[in-house]
Protein backbone atom coordinates (compact mmCIF):
# COMPACT_ATOMS: atom_id res chain seq x y z
CA UNK A 1 0.00 0.00 0.00
CA UNK A 2 1.12 3.74 -0.93
CA UNK A 3 1.99 6.01 1.97
CA UNK A 4 0.40 9.11 1.52
CA UNK A 5 1.97 12.11 1.08
CA UNK A 6 1.60 14.58 3.48
CA UNK A 7 0.39 18.02 1.85
CA UNK A 8 2.18 21.45 3.00
CA UNK A 9 0.15 24.36 2.50
CA UNK A 10 2.15 26.96 0.10
CA UNK A 11 0.65 29.92 2.54
CA UNK A 12 3.00 27.84 5.21
CA UNK A 13 5.43 27.04 2.76
CA UNK A 14 6.10 30.34 1.61
CA UNK A 15 6.48 31.97 5.28
CA UNK A 16 8.87 29.31 6.00
CA UNK A 17 11.40 29.61 2.90
CA UNK A 18 11.14 33.32 3.68
CA UNK A 19 12.68 32.86 7.04
CA UNK A 20 15.19 30.78 5.94
CA UNK A 21 16.11 32.40 2.78
CA UNK A 22 16.07 35.81 4.46
CA UNK A 23 13.62 36.71 1.37
CA UNK A 24 10.21 38.41 1.51
CA UNK A 25 7.17 36.15 1.89
CA UNK A 26 5.67 36.58 -1.09
CA UNK A 27 8.29 38.73 -3.18
CA UNK A 28 11.30 35.52 -2.82
CA UNK A 29 11.76 34.78 -6.28
CA UNK A 30 12.00 31.36 -5.26
CA UNK A 31 8.40 31.49 -3.54
CA UNK A 32 7.35 33.06 -6.96
CA UNK A 33 7.78 29.67 -8.53
CA UNK A 34 6.16 27.77 -6.20
CA UNK A 35 3.22 29.23 -5.71
CA UNK A 36 2.31 29.21 -9.55
CA UNK A 37 -1.16 28.33 -10.08
CA UNK A 38 0.12 24.65 -11.48
CA UNK A 39 1.29 23.89 -7.72
CA UNK A 40 -1.31 25.90 -5.84
CA UNK A 41 -3.98 23.76 -7.58
CA UNK A 42 -2.17 20.64 -6.94
CA UNK A 43 -1.89 21.42 -3.36
CA UNK A 44 1.76 20.53 -4.00
CA UNK A 45 4.09 18.95 -1.42
CA UNK A 46 7.59 21.59 -1.33
CA UNK A 47 10.85 20.59 0.48
CA UNK A 48 14.09 21.96 0.22
CA UNK A 49 17.53 21.76 2.16
CA UNK A 50 20.50 23.75 1.08
CA UNK A 51 24.25 23.33 2.55
CA UNK A 52 27.35 24.47 2.51
CA UNK A 53 29.19 21.03 1.93
CA UNK A 54 32.08 21.92 3.55
CA UNK A 55 30.86 23.23 6.44
CA UNK A 56 27.74 21.41 7.16
CA UNK A 57 25.99 24.82 7.32
CA UNK A 58 22.19 24.38 6.28
CA UNK A 59 21.43 28.11 4.83
CA UNK A 60 17.99 27.72 3.65
CA UNK A 61 15.42 24.69 4.38
CA UNK A 62 11.81 24.17 3.66
CA UNK A 63 10.13 21.13 5.17
CA UNK A 64 13.38 19.74 5.54
CA UNK A 65 12.37 16.60 6.87
CA UNK A 66 8.90 15.41 5.27
CA UNK A 67 9.50 11.98 3.86
CA UNK A 68 9.26 12.99 -0.05
CA UNK A 69 8.45 10.46 -2.82
CA UNK A 70 12.08 10.32 -4.28
CA UNK A 71 11.70 8.95 -8.23
CA UNK A 72 15.31 9.00 -9.31
CA UNK A 73 17.21 10.92 -7.00
CA UNK A 74 17.03 7.85 -4.45
CA UNK A 75 19.75 6.23 -7.68
CA UNK A 76 22.69 8.78 -5.46
CA UNK A 77 22.35 6.46 -2.64
CA UNK A 78 22.31 3.17 -4.68
CA UNK A 79 25.34 4.66 -6.93
CA UNK A 80 26.54 6.38 -3.97
CA UNK A 81 26.98 3.27 -1.69
CA UNK A 82 27.97 1.19 -4.27
CA UNK A 83 31.03 3.54 -5.59
CA UNK A 84 32.55 3.78 -1.80
CA UNK A 85 31.71 -0.29 -1.49
CA UNK A 86 33.64 -1.76 -4.63
CA UNK A 87 35.71 1.38 -5.62
CA UNK A 88 35.56 3.71 -8.93
CA UNK A 89 38.13 1.41 -10.63
CA UNK A 90 36.39 -2.00 -9.95
CA UNK A 91 36.09 -3.61 -13.58
CA UNK A 92 33.73 -6.47 -13.30
CA UNK A 93 35.79 -9.88 -14.93
CA UNK A 94 33.08 -12.02 -17.42
CA UNK A 95 34.81 -15.28 -17.54
CA UNK A 96 34.37 -19.06 -19.53
CA UNK A 97 34.89 -22.09 -18.94
CA UNK A 98 35.13 -25.68 -20.41
CA UNK A 99 33.70 -28.43 -18.45
CA UNK A 100 34.75 -31.39 -20.22
CA UNK A 101 37.95 -32.62 -22.00
CA UNK A 102 39.77 -31.31 -24.91
CA UNK A 103 41.03 -33.27 -27.37
CA UNK A 104 44.08 -32.65 -30.04
CA UNK A 105 41.89 -31.49 -33.13
CA UNK A 106 39.81 -29.45 -30.77
CA UNK A 107 36.65 -30.75 -29.99
CA UNK A 108 35.33 -30.18 -26.32
CA UNK A 109 33.61 -33.12 -24.73
CA UNK A 110 31.37 -31.28 -22.31
CA UNK A 111 29.90 -27.86 -21.68
CA UNK A 112 30.92 -24.36 -22.46
CA UNK A 113 29.86 -21.93 -19.45
CA UNK A 114 29.53 -17.97 -19.65
CA UNK A 115 29.45 -17.26 -15.60
CA UNK A 116 27.44 -13.67 -15.44
CA UNK A 117 29.24 -11.61 -13.66
CA UNK A 118 26.68 -8.22 -13.45
CA UNK A 119 28.35 -6.36 -15.74
CA UNK A 120 25.61 -3.91 -16.95
CA UNK A 121 26.69 -2.60 -20.75
CA UNK A 122 28.69 -5.72 -21.85
CA UNK A 123 30.88 -3.79 -23.62
CA UNK A 124 28.13 -2.59 -25.80
CA UNK A 125 28.59 0.95 -24.97
CA UNK A 126 32.39 1.17 -24.95
CA UNK A 127 34.54 3.76 -26.60
CA UNK A 128 37.68 3.46 -28.50
CA UNK A 129 39.12 5.85 -26.06
CA UNK A 130 38.00 3.61 -22.76
CA UNK A 131 35.24 6.04 -22.19
CA UNK A 132 31.41 5.02 -22.38
CA UNK A 133 29.18 6.25 -24.66
CA UNK A 134 25.71 7.66 -24.13
CA UNK A 135 23.45 10.14 -25.36
CA UNK A 136 20.91 12.77 -23.88
CA UNK A 137 17.79 9.88 -24.94
CA UNK A 138 18.67 6.53 -23.80
CA UNK A 139 17.38 3.59 -25.59
CA UNK A 140 16.36 2.51 -22.43
CA UNK A 141 13.84 5.36 -21.92
CA UNK A 142 12.79 5.18 -25.88
CA UNK A 143 8.74 4.70 -24.92
CA UNK A 144 8.87 7.16 -22.52
CA UNK A 145 10.96 9.24 -24.87
CA UNK A 146 8.83 8.40 -28.03
CA UNK A 147 11.87 7.70 -29.49
CA UNK A 148 15.72 7.84 -28.85
CA UNK A 149 19.11 8.48 -29.99
CA UNK A 150 21.34 5.47 -30.37
CA UNK A 151 24.53 4.66 -29.29
CA UNK A 152 27.20 3.54 -32.64
CA UNK A 153 28.88 0.51 -30.38
CA UNK A 154 27.66 -2.71 -31.18
CA UNK A 155 25.32 -4.49 -28.18
CA UNK A 156 27.33 -7.76 -29.42
CA UNK A 157 30.73 -7.00 -28.42
CA UNK A 158 31.81 -9.01 -25.58
CA UNK A 159 30.44 -12.07 -27.03
CA UNK A 160 32.04 -11.62 -30.26
CA UNK A 161 35.44 -11.05 -28.14
CA UNK A 162 34.51 -14.13 -25.79
CA UNK A 163 33.93 -16.25 -28.89
CA UNK A 164 37.17 -15.38 -30.74
CA UNK A 165 39.30 -16.12 -27.71
CA UNK A 166 37.44 -19.58 -27.36
CA UNK A 167 38.53 -20.28 -31.13
CA UNK A 168 41.84 -18.84 -29.82
CA UNK A 169 41.88 -21.12 -26.94
CA UNK A 170 42.11 -24.21 -29.31
CA UNK A 171 37.99 -24.87 -29.07
CA UNK A 172 36.30 -25.79 -32.70
CA UNK A 173 33.55 -28.11 -31.53
CA UNK A 174 31.66 -27.81 -28.46
CA UNK A 175 29.72 -31.59 -28.19
CA UNK A 176 27.80 -30.68 -25.30
CA UNK A 177 25.33 -27.30 -24.74
CA UNK A 178 26.82 -24.00 -23.81
CA UNK A 179 25.56 -22.06 -20.53
CA UNK A 180 24.90 -19.49 -19.09
CA UNK A 181 25.72 -19.10 -15.29
CA UNK A 182 23.31 -16.71 -13.57
CA UNK A 183 23.82 -17.57 -10.04
CA UNK A 184 25.60 -14.25 -9.29
CA UNK A 185 22.61 -13.40 -7.76
CA UNK A 186 19.00 -13.96 -7.18
CA UNK A 187 17.01 -12.05 -9.86
CA UNK A 188 14.29 -9.88 -9.09
CA UNK A 189 11.76 -7.96 -10.14
CA UNK A 190 11.32 -4.11 -9.63
CA UNK A 191 8.00 -2.82 -9.22
CA UNK A 192 8.95 0.30 -11.46
CA UNK A 193 7.67 -1.24 -15.04
CA UNK A 194 8.09 -4.86 -13.30
CA UNK A 195 11.51 -4.87 -15.23
CA UNK A 196 13.35 -7.85 -13.91
CA UNK A 197 16.47 -7.60 -13.01
CA UNK A 198 19.28 -10.09 -13.77
CA UNK A 199 22.85 -10.89 -13.75
CA UNK A 200 23.26 -10.91 -17.26
CA UNK A 201 23.27 -8.27 -20.07
CA UNK A 202 23.15 -7.99 -23.86
CA UNK A 203 22.54 -4.32 -24.77
CA UNK A 204 21.18 -4.00 -21.34
CA UNK A 205 18.11 -6.73 -22.21
CA UNK A 206 17.04 -4.82 -24.01
CA UNK A 207 16.18 -4.96 -28.47
CA UNK A 208 16.27 -1.69 -30.27
CA UNK A 209 13.76 -1.46 -32.49
CA UNK A 210 14.46 1.32 -35.70
CA UNK A 211 12.14 2.58 -38.72
CA UNK A 212 13.44 5.23 -41.18
CA UNK A 213 11.10 6.60 -44.20
CA UNK A 214 12.29 5.50 -47.86
CA UNK A 215 10.31 6.85 -50.84
CA UNK A 216 6.43 7.89 -50.51
CA UNK A 217 4.49 4.24 -51.39
CA UNK A 218 7.50 1.96 -50.47
CA UNK A 219 7.79 -0.19 -47.32
CA UNK A 220 9.77 1.69 -44.67
CA UNK A 221 13.71 0.63 -43.34
CA UNK A 222 12.21 -1.68 -40.71
CA UNK A 223 15.63 -2.87 -38.33
CA UNK A 224 16.48 -4.15 -34.90
CA UNK A 225 19.51 -4.91 -32.74
CA UNK A 226 21.12 -6.85 -31.47
CA UNK A 227 20.64 -9.73 -34.21
CA UNK A 228 20.37 -12.80 -33.07
CA UNK A 229 18.63 -16.02 -34.23
CA UNK A 230 16.92 -15.65 -30.86
CA UNK A 231 13.89 -13.60 -32.61
CA UNK A 232 12.86 -11.21 -35.57
CA UNK A 233 10.60 -8.55 -36.25
CA UNK A 234 7.47 -8.98 -38.29
CA UNK A 235 4.96 -6.80 -39.62
CA UNK A 236 4.73 -4.59 -42.46
CA UNK A 237 5.60 -0.90 -42.92
CA UNK A 238 4.96 2.18 -45.24
CA UNK A 239 6.24 5.31 -46.08
CA UNK A 240 3.35 7.76 -46.62
CA UNK A 241 3.27 11.42 -47.70
CA UNK A 242 5.38 13.71 -45.59
CA UNK A 243 1.92 15.85 -44.39
CA UNK A 244 0.45 12.43 -43.44
CA UNK A 245 1.24 11.48 -39.41
CA UNK A 246 2.91 8.48 -38.28
CA UNK A 247 1.09 5.85 -36.97
CA UNK A 248 3.54 2.47 -35.21
CA UNK A 249 3.51 0.38 -32.66
CA UNK A 250 6.22 -2.39 -31.86
CA UNK A 251 4.84 -4.96 -29.45
CA UNK A 252 6.09 -7.87 -28.34
CA UNK A 253 3.84 -10.84 -26.90
CA UNK A 254 0.66 -10.85 -27.64
CA UNK A 255 -0.12 -7.01 -28.41
CA UNK A 256 2.03 -6.21 -25.23
CA UNK A 257 3.89 -3.31 -26.06
CA UNK A 258 6.92 -3.92 -23.55
CA UNK A 259 8.08 -7.67 -22.73
CA UNK A 260 9.55 -10.34 -24.93
CA UNK A 261 8.97 -13.85 -23.13
CA UNK A 262 9.37 -15.92 -26.27
CA UNK A 263 12.94 -16.00 -26.75
CA UNK A 264 13.88 -19.08 -25.86
CA UNK A 265 11.47 -20.88 -28.55
CA UNK A 266 12.24 -21.13 -32.19
CA UNK A 267 10.20 -18.65 -34.39
CA UNK A 268 9.69 -15.80 -31.69
CA UNK A 269 8.76 -12.69 -33.07
CA UNK A 270 8.16 -9.06 -32.14
CA UNK A 271 5.73 -7.10 -34.34
CA UNK A 272 5.52 -3.84 -35.78
CA UNK A 273 2.20 -2.11 -36.50
CA UNK A 274 0.04 0.17 -36.50
CA UNK A 275 -2.18 1.24 -34.25
CA UNK A 276 -5.12 -0.82 -34.66
CA UNK A 277 -3.85 -4.45 -34.82
CA UNK A 278 -1.87 -6.86 -35.46
CA UNK A 279 -2.63 -6.60 -39.60
CA UNK A 280 -2.24 -3.10 -39.65
CA UNK A 281 0.68 -1.62 -41.46
CA UNK A 282 2.66 0.97 -39.28
CA UNK A 283 3.38 4.02 -41.45
CA UNK A 284 5.80 6.58 -41.16
CA UNK A 285 6.12 9.80 -43.54
CA UNK A 286 8.78 11.15 -45.49
CA UNK A 287 10.96 13.55 -43.83
CA UNK A 288 9.56 12.04 -40.31
CA UNK A 289 11.09 13.57 -37.04
CA UNK A 290 10.68 12.14 -33.53
CA UNK A 291 8.53 14.35 -31.17
CA UNK A 292 10.59 15.25 -28.44
CA UNK A 293 13.58 13.54 -29.57
CA UNK A 294 14.17 15.44 -32.96
CA UNK A 295 16.20 12.90 -35.21
CA UNK A 296 14.71 11.41 -38.36
CA UNK A 297 14.56 7.95 -36.84
CA UNK A 298 11.71 6.01 -34.77
CA UNK A 299 13.02 4.17 -32.15
CA UNK A 300 11.64 1.52 -29.58
CA UNK A 301 12.49 -1.71 -27.84
CA UNK A 302 11.48 -4.56 -26.93
CA UNK A 303 12.39 -5.84 -23.32
CA UNK A 304 14.03 -9.16 -22.66
CA UNK A 305 12.27 -11.38 -20.44
CA UNK A 306 14.66 -14.76 -20.33
CA UNK A 307 18.24 -12.63 -20.42
CA UNK A 308 20.36 -15.96 -19.28
CA UNK A 309 18.81 -17.83 -22.41
CA UNK A 310 18.95 -14.96 -24.69
CA UNK A 311 22.73 -13.94 -23.82
CA UNK A 312 22.99 -17.94 -24.42
CA UNK A 313 22.19 -17.57 -28.08
CA UNK A 314 23.69 -14.61 -28.82
CA UNK A 315 27.06 -16.08 -27.22
CA UNK A 316 26.34 -19.53 -29.60
CA UNK A 317 26.01 -17.13 -32.72
CA UNK A 318 28.92 -15.54 -31.96
CA UNK A 319 30.60 -19.13 -31.56
CA UNK A 320 29.48 -19.50 -34.97
CA UNK A 321 31.14 -16.43 -36.29
CA UNK A 322 34.30 -17.53 -35.24
CA UNK A 323 34.56 -20.79 -36.50
CA UNK A 324 33.28 -22.98 -33.25
CA UNK A 325 30.33 -25.17 -33.95
CA UNK A 326 28.05 -26.35 -31.23
CA UNK A 327 26.14 -29.38 -31.05
CA UNK A 328 23.41 -28.22 -29.08
CA UNK A 329 20.32 -25.69 -30.81
CA UNK A 330 21.44 -22.06 -30.40
CA UNK A 331 17.69 -21.72 -29.52
CA UNK A 332 16.55 -23.41 -26.70
CA UNK A 333 16.30 -22.61 -22.89
CA UNK A 334 19.61 -22.02 -20.75
CA UNK A 335 20.25 -25.19 -18.29
CA UNK A 336 21.18 -24.08 -15.22
CA UNK A 337 21.11 -28.10 -13.94
CA UNK A 338 23.92 -29.00 -16.11
CA UNK A 339 25.97 -26.47 -14.02
CA UNK A 340 28.91 -27.85 -11.76
CA UNK A 341 29.34 -26.57 -8.61
CA UNK A 342 30.41 -22.95 -8.37
CA UNK A 343 33.43 -23.79 -6.61
CA UNK A 344 34.79 -25.88 -9.06
CA UNK A 345 36.02 -23.53 -11.80
CA UNK A 346 39.62 -23.40 -12.18
CA UNK A 347 41.77 -20.99 -14.01
CA UNK A 348 42.93 -24.23 -16.04
CA UNK A 349 39.50 -24.83 -17.43
CA UNK A 350 39.00 -20.67 -18.49
CA UNK A 351 39.37 -20.44 -22.05
CA UNK A 352 37.92 -16.62 -22.11
CA UNK A 353 37.36 -13.31 -20.35
CA UNK A 354 36.09 -9.75 -21.15
CA UNK A 355 36.89 -7.04 -18.31
CA UNK A 356 34.09 -4.33 -18.42
CA UNK A 357 35.18 -0.66 -18.31
CA UNK A 358 35.66 0.83 -14.60
CA UNK A 359 32.66 1.25 -12.07
CA UNK A 360 33.30 5.10 -12.61
CA UNK A 361 32.52 4.72 -15.82
CA UNK A 362 29.45 2.80 -15.34
CA UNK A 363 28.26 5.10 -12.48
CA UNK A 364 28.40 7.77 -15.14
CA UNK A 365 25.80 6.11 -17.35
CA UNK A 366 23.58 5.25 -15.05
CA UNK A 367 23.25 8.97 -13.27
CA UNK A 368 23.58 11.03 -16.26
CA UNK A 369 20.36 9.28 -18.26
CA UNK A 370 19.14 7.36 -14.91
CA UNK A 371 19.52 4.15 -16.00
CA UNK A 372 17.02 2.34 -13.53
CA UNK A 373 18.64 -1.10 -14.38
CA UNK A 374 22.30 0.11 -13.53
CA UNK A 375 21.16 1.52 -10.33
CA UNK A 376 19.71 -1.53 -9.64
CA UNK A 377 22.87 -3.39 -9.90
CA UNK A 378 24.52 -0.88 -8.32
CA UNK A 379 21.93 -2.15 -5.05
CA UNK A 380 23.25 -5.71 -5.91
CA UNK A 381 26.84 -5.04 -6.30
CA UNK A 382 26.96 -3.07 -2.65
CA UNK A 383 24.68 -6.23 -1.75
CA UNK A 384 27.45 -8.93 -2.95
CA UNK A 385 30.38 -6.69 -1.83
CA UNK A 386 28.67 -7.91 1.96
CA UNK A 387 27.50 -11.25 1.37
CA UNK A 388 24.00 -10.49 -0.10
CA UNK A 389 22.57 -12.49 -2.77
CA UNK A 390 18.88 -11.16 -2.82
CA UNK A 391 17.94 -7.75 -3.75
CA UNK A 392 15.90 -7.82 0.30
CA UNK A 393 19.43 -8.81 1.68
CA UNK A 394 20.88 -6.14 -0.09
CA UNK A 395 18.32 -3.57 0.62
CA UNK A 396 19.72 -4.36 4.58
CA UNK A 397 23.08 -4.02 4.30
CA UNK A 398 22.52 -0.81 2.08
CA UNK A 399 20.62 0.50 4.95
CA UNK A 400 23.43 -0.73 7.27
CA UNK A 401 26.04 1.00 5.31
CA UNK A 402 24.18 4.33 5.02
CA UNK A 403 23.67 4.92 8.24
CA UNK A 404 26.57 3.08 9.92
CA UNK A 405 29.77 4.15 8.00
CA UNK A 406 28.13 7.25 6.34
CA UNK A 407 26.07 8.22 9.81
CA UNK A 408 23.03 9.04 7.65
CA UNK A 409 20.23 9.35 9.72
CA UNK A 410 18.02 6.06 9.08
CA UNK A 411 15.01 8.00 10.12
CA UNK A 412 15.07 10.21 6.57
CA UNK A 413 14.45 7.50 4.51
CA UNK A 414 12.91 4.40 3.55
CA UNK A 415 13.78 2.15 0.19
CA UNK A 416 11.43 -1.11 0.99
CA UNK A 417 12.18 -2.42 -3.20
CA UNK A 418 14.74 -1.19 -5.44
CA UNK A 419 17.69 0.82 -5.80
CA UNK A 420 16.22 2.76 -8.88
CA UNK A 421 13.43 5.13 -6.73
CA UNK A 422 10.10 4.65 -8.06
CA UNK A 423 7.64 4.02 -6.79
CA UNK A 424 7.54 4.16 -3.20
CA UNK A 425 11.33 4.98 -2.09
CA UNK A 426 10.84 8.06 0.09
CA UNK A 427 13.71 10.48 1.66
CA UNK A 428 13.93 13.52 3.31
CA UNK A 429 15.69 16.77 1.81
CA UNK A 430 17.63 17.38 4.80
CA UNK A 431 19.17 13.18 4.64
CA UNK A 432 19.39 13.56 1.04
CA UNK A 433 21.56 17.07 1.04
CA UNK A 434 23.49 15.08 4.08
CA UNK A 435 24.30 12.34 2.03
CA UNK A 436 25.31 14.36 -0.59
CA UNK A 437 27.73 16.84 2.07
CA UNK A 438 28.89 13.70 3.65
CA UNK A 439 29.57 12.05 -0.20
CA UNK A 440 31.87 15.41 -0.80
CA UNK A 441 34.11 14.43 1.83
CA UNK A 442 35.10 11.34 0.97
CA UNK A 443 37.69 10.47 -1.98
CA UNK A 444 35.20 9.24 -4.34
CA UNK A 445 33.59 12.69 -4.31
CA UNK A 446 35.00 13.88 -7.98
CA UNK A 447 33.77 10.51 -9.73
CA UNK A 448 30.06 10.70 -7.54
CA UNK A 449 30.05 14.78 -9.11
CA UNK A 450 31.30 14.13 -12.08
CA UNK A 451 28.54 11.74 -12.72
CA UNK A 452 25.70 14.11 -12.06
CA UNK A 453 23.99 15.52 -15.47
CA UNK A 454 25.07 19.21 -15.78
CA UNK A 455 21.83 21.45 -16.15
CA UNK A 456 21.28 22.21 -19.19
CA UNK A 457 24.36 20.96 -21.13
CA UNK A 458 24.13 16.92 -20.66
CA UNK A 459 22.35 14.01 -20.11
CA UNK A 460 18.83 13.74 -18.95
CA UNK A 461 18.99 17.49 -18.35
CA UNK A 462 20.36 18.80 -21.35
CA UNK A 463 16.99 20.12 -22.58
CA UNK A 464 16.40 21.81 -18.89
CA UNK A 465 17.19 25.18 -17.89
CA UNK A 466 19.12 26.04 -20.97
CA UNK A 467 18.14 29.91 -20.07
CA UNK A 468 19.57 29.45 -16.19
CA UNK A 469 23.15 31.64 -15.82
CA UNK A 470 25.30 29.63 -13.74
CA UNK A 471 23.65 26.16 -15.08
CA UNK A 472 27.50 25.05 -15.91
CA UNK A 473 28.45 24.74 -12.56
CA UNK A 474 25.07 22.75 -11.21
CA UNK A 475 25.22 19.06 -11.27
CA UNK A 476 21.72 17.41 -10.65
CA UNK A 477 20.50 14.02 -10.80
CA UNK A 478 16.16 14.33 -11.24
CA UNK A 479 13.63 12.18 -10.44
CA UNK A 480 10.44 11.90 -11.67
CA UNK A 481 7.75 9.15 -10.95
CA UNK A 482 4.27 9.88 -13.04
CA UNK A 483 1.41 7.52 -11.98
CA UNK A 484 -2.24 7.40 -13.01
CA UNK A 485 -1.59 10.94 -15.53
CA UNK A 486 -0.09 12.87 -12.26
CA UNK A 487 3.27 13.71 -11.25
CA UNK A 488 4.23 12.29 -7.61
CA UNK A 489 7.59 13.17 -7.75
CA UNK A 490 9.52 15.60 -9.56
CA UNK A 491 12.76 16.54 -7.95
CA UNK A 492 15.93 17.38 -8.04
CA UNK A 493 19.57 16.89 -5.74
CA UNK A 494 22.96 17.62 -6.31
CA UNK A 495 25.69 19.88 -5.81
CA UNK A 496 26.39 23.64 -7.27
CA UNK A 497 29.36 25.88 -7.43
CA UNK A 498 27.95 29.05 -6.19
CA UNK A 499 28.45 32.48 -7.81
CA UNK A 500 30.06 33.41 -4.40
CA UNK A 501 32.56 30.18 -4.60
CA UNK A 502 31.12 27.83 -1.99
CA UNK A 503 30.22 24.27 -2.36
CA UNK A 504 27.02 23.58 -1.77
CA UNK A 505 24.64 20.74 -1.71
CA UNK A 506 21.13 21.04 -2.19
CA UNK A 507 17.83 18.50 -2.60
CA UNK A 508 14.72 20.25 -4.00
CA UNK A 509 11.74 18.01 -3.74
CA UNK A 510 8.12 18.66 -5.03
CA UNK A 511 5.69 16.00 -4.43
CA UNK A 512 2.17 16.29 -6.21
CA UNK A 513 3.07 18.73 -8.67
CA UNK A 514 -0.48 18.01 -10.82
CA UNK A 515 -1.45 16.54 -13.62
CA UNK A 516 0.23 14.99 -17.04
CA UNK A 517 -1.41 16.06 -20.24
CA UNK A 518 1.47 15.86 -22.16
CA UNK A 519 5.58 15.14 -21.59
CA UNK A 520 5.84 18.90 -21.34
CA UNK A 521 4.37 19.62 -18.93
CA UNK A 522 7.14 17.15 -16.76
CA UNK A 523 9.42 19.02 -18.47
CA UNK A 524 7.82 22.68 -16.95
CA UNK A 525 7.91 21.59 -13.47
CA UNK A 526 11.84 20.17 -13.99
CA UNK A 527 12.13 23.90 -15.58
CA UNK A 528 10.33 25.69 -12.60
CA UNK A 529 13.18 23.86 -10.66
CA UNK A 530 15.76 24.53 -12.68
CA UNK A 531 14.55 28.59 -12.12
CA UNK A 532 14.62 27.78 -7.79
CA UNK A 533 18.89 26.27 -8.64
CA UNK A 534 19.94 29.12 -10.34
CA UNK A 535 18.55 31.63 -7.91
CA UNK A 536 20.23 29.68 -5.14
CA UNK A 537 23.45 29.38 -7.67
CA UNK A 538 23.46 33.61 -7.75
CA UNK A 539 21.85 33.61 -3.80
CA UNK A 540 24.97 31.73 -2.16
Amino acid sequence: MRARILAVPLLVASSLLAASCGGGSSDDPITQVMKQPRYTSANSQWSMVVMDAVTGETLAALQPDVLSFTGSVRKLYSVGSALNTIGADHRFETPVYRNGALDASGKLTGDLILKASGDLTFGGRQKPDGTIDFTDFDHNEARAFDGAILTPEDPLTAVNQLAQQVRAAGITSVSGDVIVDDRLFDAFRVPNGNVLISPILVNENVIDVTLAPTSAGQPGQLDWRPRTSAMTMQGTTLTTAASSAADIVTSGDAFDEGPLSCLAAPGCHGTISGEASLATSATIPMGYTSPLVGNNLYVSNLRVEDPPSFARTAFIDALARAGVTVSAPAVQPNDRNRLPSAQSYTSATQVASFTSLPYSEIAKLILKVSLNTGANLSLMYQGLAQGARTVDAALVTERQYLTGTLGIDGAGFNFPTNGSGSPDSRASARTTATLLTVMSRLPIYPVYRDALSILGIDGSLAAIGRDVVGKEHIRVKSGATVTNGQMIAMNMAGYMDAKSGRRLAYALFVNNAGPVEALTDTLAVFDDEAKILGIIWARY
